[in-house]
């Protein structure tokens, strides 16, 4: 007996794709996350591009990690131009980034995942159901808008971040009323992380590794070059990122997959990545959250991703408000203003950590700073290949189980959600 599951656009995550499964005889014989989105050729249209230029065409990969690929390109072409910013840019660069953070979580945690728990098929009966949960939600993620629009001058597609520093900034003022509005929401993101790390998931470890950038003190998202897979143990430079990342083509779907290329394992890039790789840097509210939460290292479950979003903004709006008060109080070296540098040709690789996990941006210029050669390794585009082999998993348990087909589905459902993916970004 063969028992098909089909799920046509799987709801409640970015982009589009379709799940497909089959059991025979109580065994899982095929298991496909299809990504029907159509190539998106952003490497393509930077080529013969100036280098100024290509930030804001590469933000247009995604409405919600644009700030994240603004900041990649950047460094990776500050590199190729050997630019040494000061620390108030760098500053201003996590804050932008974290901006997106506090946007991202906020919408996967409350608006796609949390109905998955509550016996919802949308967010929407929240509104009646829990309307405190409901309105700390929109708020969070207007918060995360307002970051992003005070540092990068929008709050999707950023404008003022350039090569070498910042266009503009504001005023001391408007920094302290941001630090305000962060510690104000601490208490309800501190019950949201209790909230989600008490709803009830499988246990499951994933057999991939886990990538994340890592940095000597810290909680790095923009301010390191070194990678680190975490359970095979070894780290390396994203300048070799082409070398130590396998790209690879599938015939069901269109999404580019990665694997480690000295292991030839699939892997994990996102939230719990990250804690995997740096609880330790966590500031001390968020790391006590997340032990209370049942979330320390190792945690190999990629459903506890969901928890590691929540500890995250915990995490995101103490570091930010601090950093908002730093600025007000000009207690960082230099000024924001773009520094001085000279084209150069060469070949550079900015990193960052978007909220969804570790993305790379290759560029090749020429010596008046035009595109030759771009690539972008996208974090959904890393993750899908583990993320099929736990949906394999998570299918083949229920099966053993004599679960129903509806309950396979929906399990296969939340964990795919619990990936947070975008599968608008897994395509070249």
């Amino acid at each position: 007996m063969i028992t098909k599951i089909d799920v046509d656009h799987v709801a409640r995550i970015e982009g589009h794709g379709d799940i497909h499964l089959a059991v025979e005889d109580g065994v899982v014989t095929r298991c496909e996350m299809e990504v029907v989105e159509s190539a998106r050729l952003f490497e393509s249209m930077v080529v013969g591009r100036p280098f100024d230029e290509v930030p804001y065409i590469a933000s247009r990969v995604c409405g919600i990690c644009s700030a994240s690929h603004v900041v990649t390109d950047i460094l990776a072409i500050e590199r190729i131009f050997d630019v040494a910013v000061t620390d108030r840019t760098r500053a201003l660069r996590e804050l932008l980034l974290y901006g997106s953070y506090l946007q991202n979580h906020a919408t996967h945690l409350f608006v796609f995942a949390t109905p998955d728990f509550l016996g919802h098929k949308s967010v929407f009966p929240l509104a009646s159901e829990n309307r405190a949960l409901y309105d700390g939600a929109l708020a969070l993620k207007a918060l995360g808008n307002e970051l992003c629009t005070k540092v990068g001058g929008r709050s999707v597609h950023p404008i003022c971040a350039v090569v070498g520093g910042f266009t503009h900034e504001i005023a001391p003022d408007g920094y302290l009323e941001l630090a305000d509005k962060m510690e104000a929401s601490m208490d309800f993101v501190e019950e949201a992380v209790d909230l989600i790390a008490s709803f009830e998931v499988m246990d499951l470890e994933t057999e991939g590794d886990f990538l994340a950038m890592v940095a000597p003190e810290g909680y790095p998202v923009c301010t390191s070059d070194t990678a680190r897979f975490v359970r095979a143990g070894y780290d390396f430079s994203a300048q070799d990122m082409e070398e130590e990342i396998e790209e690879y083509a599938i015939g069901h779907s269109a999404a580019f997959l990665a694997r480690a290329a000295r292991t030839g394992k699939p892997y994990m890039t996102a939230s719990l990545a990250r804690i995997n790789a740096s609880w330790d840097q966590l500031g001390k509210r968020a790391r006590y959250a997340s032990a209370r939460a049942g979330l320390r290292p190792p945690c190999l479950n990629p459903f506890m991703n969901n928890v590691a979003q929540a500890v995250e903004l915990l995490d995101a709006l103490d570091r930010c408000s601090r950093i908002c008060r730093r600025l007000a109080a000009d207690e960082f070296e230099g000024t924001s203003e773009p520094v001085a540098f000279e084209v150069k040709a060469g070949t550079g690789v900015g990193f960052t950590e978007a909220p969804r996990g570790a993305l790379f941006h290759r560029l090749t210029l020429d010596g008046k700073g035009r595109v030759k050669s771009a690539n972008i390794l996208t974090p959904t585009s890393q993750n899908i290949a583990n993320m099929e082999a736990d949906m394999a998993e998570v299918a083949q348990r229920f099966a053993d189980a004599g679960r129903s087909a509806e309950a396979i589905k929906l399990e296969v459902e939340k964990l795919v959600r619990a990936y947070d993916p975008c599968l608008s970004c897994s395509v070249h």
